[in-house]
């Protein structure tokens, strides 16, 4: 389940649970787009979606990834409506959707609905921050091995399904650079490369090779968010998602002391 619906508290869970509708979410699916005002907010579950900025001249640079730990759609209940960029789905899967009247009508009804998804944008900002920084300062690998690093986040398993072409969109460069950089990354012990599958073989590894940004976000996110961060929990509780019917008082009661216990 979406750890965003997971740490709402049980009191306002019958009135979200009726709003929700089950969606599948395909590869290269475009939920948002500049200029237009979205009908949904997405929470992801077992996708994960990237925030693209698109310049005038069709330049376009990620500037955040959602998974399960979030939404896409902030502005629908910021009183924002339409954004600059787009939201595309970059990893096929599935997530919940809410109508937008009905996110802004919880979002004004509830305290405690309106204090978790504020701190949730606070929480995106440093990451769309961090990754604007990156994406000027540091080098080529330090970027690819921060992004393989939060697709591994939002995804169980070790696996990523993206092609070199689709890394290289996501990070404003041409395909060939990324080509070079995975093979050394290869050479490193770091992944393993195939056609369209990226596997990480060290973690531990591969975040040597990485910047600061990617540590920087996390220690954000588990900062400001009940559910303690992206990385472990997130990828441990997408193996066996519990069924929506769930309340989050029940989703609690598998919690570890002092922390949310990802239910994605």
């Amino acid at each position: 389940m979406n750890r965003l619906l997971a740490a709402l508290p049980g009191a306002e869970w019958p009135l979200w649970r009726d709003r929700l509708e089950p969606v599948d979410l395909a590869l290269g699916e475009v939920l948002y787009e500049p200029a237009r005002v979205p009908r949904h907010v997405y929470f992801p579950t077992t996708a994960v979606v990237s925030l693209l900025y698109l310049s005038e001249d069709g330049d376009c640079d990620e500037i955040a990834v959602i998974g399960c730990e979030g939404v896409v759609g902030v502005s629908l209940f910021m009183s924002g409506e339409s954004t600059p960029g787009s939201a595309v789905v970059q990893s096929a899967g599935r997530g919940w959707r809410m109508a937008a009247r009905a996110i802004a009508g919880e979002f004004e009804r509830s305290p405690a609905a309106m204090h978790l998804l504020l701190r949730y944008s606070l929480a995106l900002g440093a990451q769309i921050a961090q990754t604007s920084v990156c994406n000027r300062h540091h080098t080529l690998s330090q970027r690819l091995c921060r992004r393989l690093l939060q697709g591994l986040d939002r995804q169980s398993g070790r696996e990523l399904v993206s092609t070199q072409e689709q890394l290289a969109g996501l990070l404003g460069v041409r395909r060939e650079s990324v080509t070079v950089e995975a093979q050394k990354l290869q050479t490193a012990g770091c992944v393993r490369y195939t056609r369209g599958h990226i596997v990480v073989l060290d973690r531990t590894r591969l975040e040597r090779h990485a910047c600061g940004c990617h540590a920087a976000v996390e220690r954000e996110y588990r900062r400001l968010l009940p559910a303690g961060g992206l990385v472990a929990d997130a990828r441990a509780a997408l193996i066996v998602p519990p069924c929506l019917d769930t309340p989050p008082d029940r989703l609690h009661a598998r919690r570890s002391p002092g922390r949310l216990a990802a239910t994605c």
